[in-house]
């Protein structure tokens, strides 16, 4: 592993003064920011990234907090675990409490906080492979395009076919959050959806629009408002502990026998969580009724364009968003 100094910054401005001063994507030996460590870590030990130096977030008062009232304010470094067993924000919020109830072990979970779950790096098997010189590590081609992409994108893929990791983005992309973002310049707060960025989108090498120079502070999700439910199902190889290969965040306002609104967002199929708007229209004012449901399911699939070995995410995929409309039924 490549030697690199550790900083404890005691505030926000401390740490971000330790950041890069450049504004552009992250460069490997940038320095990068500790929260968790549950995937930076093994990104050090691979050689992915050989920073210079770590910022540890943990002593800075405030970041692992949260408030809830009638909406719900979270900390960066608030972990998984709390998210999962906090019996209101549960209550209120079923949607993220059981996308992060879905994630890896209860032991991860007690370390694993929230910035490092939605900034977390792809898991496909060519950029984890030091040896492979992808594009998302600066190479000219993606391999899984032509190679073994059993867990890549069906939805939004091209010139990178990454999916994106995160349990909670769609949980909280769903849920319509905001993103407060802060560099030496200022703070500045973005909607969740628009945090993310596709590989056609800008640097293909990031997932985010976060710069080298800028620390993501914390998430606010509004109210969900009187009459909604929400659900988050998630299918994996292995129940104890893996990462999606298809996952739907769901929302839904019923008014009787009909579907008021909804909002729908796919995990595991794509570069960024998927909002399936074209789905999420259809239904509004439709029948609660299972054609209703299937219609929507195809509508939200219907972009879809699988690789050689990934067309069962079609299949899959819909038949999840099936289960959770009729789960909220």
């Amino acid at each position: 592993m490549h030697r690199f100094r550790l900083e404890f910054p005691k505030d926000v401005a401390a740490a971000t003064s330790l950041l890069p001063s450049h504004r552009g994507p992250l460069t490997p030996r940038d320095a990068r920011v500790l929260a968790g460590g549950q995937d930076l870590l093994g990104e050090l030990k691979d050689h992915l990234v050989e920073p210079d130096t770590l910022v540890s977030l943990h002593r800075i008062p405030g970041l692992d907090g949260f408030e809830l009232g009638e909406d719900l304010r979270l900390g960066a470094l608030v972990t998984l675990a709390v998210i999962e067993r906090d019996t209101a924000l549960r209550e209120r919020f079923t949607v993220l409490a059981e996308a992060a109830e879905s994630v890896a072990t209860p032991q991860i979970r007690t370390q694993a906080t929230l910035g490092g779950n939605l900034c977390q790096r792809p898991r496909c098997w060519y950029y984890r492979n030091e040896e492979a010189p992808c594009i998302k590590k600066g190479g000219a081609e993606c391999f899984a395009f032509g190679g073994r992409n059993k867990y890549n994108a069906i939805l939004g893929g091209g010139p990178s076919y990454i999916v994106h990791p995160s349990d909670l983005a769609p949980a909280l992309v769903c849920l319509d959050a905001t993103v407060t973002k802060t560099a030496r310049e200022g703070t500045e707060t973005i909607a969740l959806e628009s945090f993310f960025t596709l590989p056609s989108e800008g640097s293909v090498q990031r997932e985010n629009v976060l710069r080298a120079n800028e620390l993501l502070l914390g998430v606010h999700v509004p109210a969900l408002g009187p009459g909604w439910k929400s659900t988050y199902l998630k299918f994996r190889e292995r129940e104890s502990f893996d990462f999606a290969l298809a996952a739907v965040a769901l929302a839904v306002r019923l008014d009787g026998e009909r579907i008021a609104e909804a909002k729908l967002v796919l995990g595991g199929v794509a570069p960024i969580p998927w909002r399936a708007r074209a789905a999420e229209d259809f239904v509004a004012g439709k029948p609660n009724t299972r054609s209703t449901w299937k219609a929507a399911a195809d509508l939200a699939l219907a972009g879809a364009e699988p690789l050689e070995h990934n067309a069962y995410k079609i299949p899959l995929t819909k038949g999840l968003i099936q289960k959770a409309f009729r789960k909220l039924a």
